[in-house]
């Protein structure tokens, strides 16, 4: 079932080739309170992915982009997690929960779908 509620947010940043390594440890055992923090502040369904090269493709699902992004900002283990983090990415602008590139959604399955069955049953009650 689709979260019409929820907002499908997809970002890239670009690791340092040399810290790619060390980046893959530090994900495979996030702090169990940044974890926490994560969930609480409305970032869902969230997932990293990474290229051999350092493209690194973030997703989540989030009520409120900017209100998840204020929520982690308002907590201590996200200040620590940011510094940390920031050495291992290039041309960052910002801190990486906030300085990633934001990407634009063009396709979804489930949206079309819907948008199938919306229109399927508007004919049929017409």
């Amino acid at each position: 079932m689709t979260n019409t509620a929820a907002r499908r947010v997809c970002f890239a940043l670009q690791v340092k080739p040399e810290r790619i390594d060390e980046y893959r440890e530090r994900h495979a055992a996030v702090w169990p309170e940044m974890l926490r923090a994560l969930k609480t502040t409305g970032w869902n369904n969230y997932s990293l992915f990474l290229r051999q090269d350092g493209l690194l493709i973030g997703y989540f699902e989030t009520a409120d982009l900017a209100s998840a992004q204020a929520g982690m900002a308002a907590t201590a283990v996200n200040a620590r997690w940011q510094a940390e983090m920031s050495e291992f990415f290039i041309a960052l602008n910002g801190s990486p929960d906030t300085g990633f590139l934001q990407l634009t959604e063009v396709f979804h399955l489930e949206d079309q779908l819907d948008a199938l069955t919306t229109t399927a049953t508007e004919r049929s009650t017409s």
